[in-house]
């Protein structure tokens, strides 16, 4: 059975984040606030429950799934080797609403989708969220919209999108940016950006030290 926690009661939040870490460790979804948008969360590591987000949101695999994480040094143990930028990006712009994605570690035992061996990283900038994260370790997740619709802004947008499909919703009112991140391509030659978001690529490429017309060829 569904059930929504209104984190703004310190009482109900405490019991949505413990209900969460419950459905997440038993392969159940979780839709949770951050600072961009709603997501759908599932345990990284568990190739059933990031299938089934995948099917929440009528998502094929070859729009592979990103990884929330908690803390910056999280990112140390996902990674093949830290690409150059990686770390002024991360000391920037985290937590917020920036991406990178980047060549993954070849041991990670996940399946997030057709990506490659890359992984799409990023660390929110939201109390909730940062909780959550901190408790159950590096969650996979996607923008909590059926695919094809606009993502969640709030918690009752969520909900109509994709009703019982998910167990848990954790209420942390409307989300700040009220929209997707930036992400940032850091496999290649040179940094490029995939998707303009609220991180500009002027404020980008002031960190890198290079022209924003690099960024976004």
């Amino acid at each position: 059975m569904t059930e929504v926690f209104d984190c703004a009661d310190p009482d109900q939040r405490s019991d949505g984040i413990a209900a969460a870490v419950g459905a997440l460790k038993a392969g159940r979804l979780v839709v949770m606030p951050t600072d961009t948008v709603y997501g759908i969360g599932a345990d990284a590591f568990d190739s059933a429950a990031v299938n089934a987000l995948l099917a929440a949101k009528g998502r094929a695999r070859d729009m592979p799934v990103g990884v929330l994480v908690g803390s910056w040094h999280t990112i140390e143990g996902l990674v093949y080797s830290m690409p150059d930028g990686a770390r002024e990006l991360i000391r920037a712009f985290w937590p917020g609403a920036l991406s990178l994605v980047v060549v993954q570690a070849p041991s990670l035992q996940w399946d997030l989708g057709d990506a490659y061996g890359t992984v799409m990283l990023r660390m929110p900038l939201h109390p909730v969220a940062i909780e959550l994260l901190r408790q159950v370790g590096p969650m996979a997740v996607s923008s909590a919209n059926v695919s094809g619709q606009p993502p969640a802004g709030d918690v009752v947008e969520a909900r109509r999108q994709l009703g019982d499909r998910i167990d848990i919703y954790l209420d942390g009112g409307p989300s700040a940016q009220q929209a997707a991140s930036t992400i940032v391509d850091l496999t290649g030659a040179s940094p490029r950006i995939l998707r303009a978001g609220p991180v500009s690529a002027e404020r980008i490429a002031d960190v890198l030290g290079v022209d924003t017309e690099t960024l976004t060829a």
